[in-house]
């Protein structure tokens, strides 16, 4: 499955906004706080971003921040559109029942790609069912967990003496002695993150 391998901290910069793209290095060593103007050369005086500018960065915004490409983050789109109320609302409460995302707001990792990672390499399940698919959606009851052979590595066992201190979202629960998550309730538009435009991507898809 096609991802992107480019440098992380130039895709905050490109757009101007600190996307959390590297877990906690986003807060102890961030690059876009040193160096917040885009990469490239700076010629001098820079021009006004024009409305259509202006959507295209808040789709790019969404679209990296969860860790999708062009054609996958379309086919959410087109979901979203065809489900009854707001497509925005309805966008980003899709992004964020995929089984990656589930995973790094459970506190299972630092970042949506370090999840991604977690997910593909097998050491996530579903109902005791083992999950490798990152873009697998969850649903109400389901049950997250750690496979049994995973939870002898130094990763969780330093997981799981760190875990107390995460705050968990009001649609999710957490056993934190036995690290099993499960989904209380699908996530609603209040329990997303409102730091994006989606009235600006539908937009940009509008035209």
């Amino acid at each position: 499955m096609a991802r992107y391998t480019g440098a992380l901290c130039r895709l905050c910069r490109r757009n101007g906004d600190k996307l959390m793209l590297k877990g906690s290095k986003c807060i102890t060593k961030c690059t876009f706080e040193k160096r917040p103007k885009p990469p490239g050369p700076q010629l001098g005086r820079r021009r006004r971003i024009s409305d259509r500018g202006m959507q295209l960065r808040e789709k790019q915004k969404v679209r990296f921040s969860y860790g999708l490409m062009e054609r996958q983050f379309r086919r959410f789109f087109a979901q979203a559109e065809r489900q009854p109320g707001i497509t925005g609302e309805n966008l980003l409460v899709l992004l964020e029942r995929r089984l990656d995302n589930v995973v790094y707001r459970l506190g299972f990792a630092d970042s949506r790609a370090q999840a991604r990672q977690i997910v593909r390499h097998g050491h996530i399940m579903v109902n005791d069912h083992k999950t490798d698919i990152p873009s697998y959606m969850v649903k109400e009851g389901d049950a997250i967990s750690w496979r049994e052979t995973s939870t002898q590595n130094e990763y969780f066992k330093q997981l799981a003496s760190t875990i107390e201190g995460r705050t968990i979202l009001p649609w999710l629960s957490l056993d934190k002695k036995k690290l099993v998550g499960q989904i209380l309730s699908l996530p609603t538009p209040d329990d997303v993150d409102s730091k994006f435009n989606t009235a600006s991507v539908v937009e940009w898809y509008s035209r």
